[in-house]
């Protein structure tokens, strides 16, 4: 009941990503029962198991967006005081589940519902021909089956919410500090709060204060330790486990080579021989997660560059900006340049001439490919709310907002010059062995 009411009082724009993930909740289900379909239409199960693989993606697509959704979502944001009335971050994230389970849930009775519509249980069949195999509209549909598929995406994208937004910290005492008086030194445990989900999601990690990590100083030097850090973070300066260099990029470009060289020595197997489509899937595959894994390491090279040769204001706000998001944003912007490799060159193994199945092939690309853009889109707000308090100091230092939208602009116009390139140099490179 509390996160029902908790989703029907949230802002519209947070209603419209739930709503999205809804969406792409009924697009995926509406995909496996096609795929439940063809198998009653047809007995070959391969076919069938290819296609219900072939759901993998969309499936896993629907729910990378319903975390990023989740992560996000204000209405179960940690706040002070919570705790107090019951609302701790466990209980913040079984109900970022629930939350995300009631959306994925009727997504999937919507696609229930189409899916009978068109075979024809619940009305006449508005469609028939050859293109309409999957619906198998003159068998029985088996209920337990259809079900069990339409969970998948509740249960998948609850448990991956659960999992991305546990508890980090749990409650512990902490080591036994000395109290400063009794005659053998008592000791007393101080309370160690929680910390919700991954570092720095709203901007602020409701985990040990600093100033609870350093019970033992001084309150002088407590005091001006923490001025210096508020000066910092005031100023833009993102501290100094922000700054540190991911680690995926090295990777990255080792598995996108790997990939490309596999796809390249399959799809030449020798004059007269098929192309071995398996391999060339597997070297599709590994091209499109290193571009995945390179994507923060790429983001992060993008804000060092702008602050490079005698950088200004702008630059050096733009740039610092990258570097501390590089993780947050880095990794869907390169999930989304691989999509759009994969696709691009998925184009080239589709044979033109079965459009049985062309309709559901639309639908699959356009769910992972609306999925992964609306994924960076969220990461763009999840990003924006990190630094809604850096934000308000610059303005109250008298930073015009102008400057803040000019460094914004430059962001994008950085990050779309390095990536729009190379999702299009790995997309032909990917598709140059296929149609060669």
């Amino acid at each position: 009941m509390l996160a029902l009411r908790l989703s029907l009082g949230s802002h519209p724009a947070v209603q419209l990503r739930r709503f999205l993930v809804a969406a792409a909740s009924a697009g995926t289900g509406f995909l496996l029962l096609s795929a439940l379909g063809h198998a009653l239409a047809h007995p070959d199960p391969s076919v069938s198991a290819l296609r219900l693989a072939w759901c993998a993606a969309p499936l896993a697509a629907t729910v990378y967006f319903a975390v990023a959704v989740a992560r996000t979502d204000p209405g179960t944001r940690p706040r002070p005081g919570l705790s107090a009335v019951g609302l701790g971050p466990a209980r913040l994230m079984a109900i970022s589940a629930v939350t995300t389970a009631v959306s994925c849930l009727l997504g999937s009775a919507l696609a229930l519902l189409v899916f009978l519509g068109l075979r024809g249980d619940l009305a006449a069949v508005p469609f028939d021909g050859a293109g309409t195999d999957f619906l198998a509209a003159g068998r029985p549909l088996p209920l337990p089956a259809a079900l069990t598929l339409l969970a998948l995406v509740p249960l998948s994208a609850s448990a991956a919410v659960a999992t991305a937004l546990r508890p980090r910290e749990p409650v512990t005492g902490a080591p036994r500090v000395p109290r400063v008086h009794g005659r053998f030194g008592a000791y007393r445990r101080t309370p160690v709060r929680e910390s919700f989900g991954a570092y720095g999601r709203f901007g602020r990690q409701f985990g040990p204060s600093a100033r609870g990590r350093r019970t033992a100083a001084a309150p002088e030097q407590e005091g001006a330790a923490e001025g210096a850090e508020g000066a910092a973070e005031s100023a833009g300066v993102p501290p100094a486990a922000a700054r540190t260099t991911p680690s995926g990029l090295p990777w990255g470009i080792t598995v996108l080579a790997v990939g490309l060289a596999v796809e390249a020595f399959a799809s030449r197997p020798g004059p007269g021989a098929p192309v071995d489509r398996p391999a060339v899937l597997l070297g599709l595959a590994l091209a499109c997660v290193g571009l995945a894994l390179a994507g923060p390491g790429l983001t992060h090279l993008c804000g060092r560059l702008l602050q490079t040769i005698r950088p200004g204001t702008l630059r050096l706000l733009a740039g610092r900006v990258l570097m501390t998001e590089a993780t947050r944003l880095g990794r869907p912007l390169g999930v989304v340049c691989a999509v759009m490799s994969a696709a691009y060159a998925m184009a080239s193994l589709h044979e033109r001439e079965d459009t049985s199945s062309a309709p559901l092939v639309a639908l699959g690309v356009l769910l992972v490919a609306g999925c992964t853009v609306a994924t960076l889109l969220t990461a763009a707000v999840e990003s924006r709310q990190a630094r809604a308090e850096t934000t308000a100091a610059l303005r109250r230092l008298g930073a015009p907002a102008v400057t803040l939208r000019r460094a914004a602009a430059l962001r994008a116009g950085v990050l779309l010059a390095l990536f729009g390139p190379l999702s299009l140099v790995v997309a032909e490179l990917s598709a140059w062995p296929l149609t060669g």
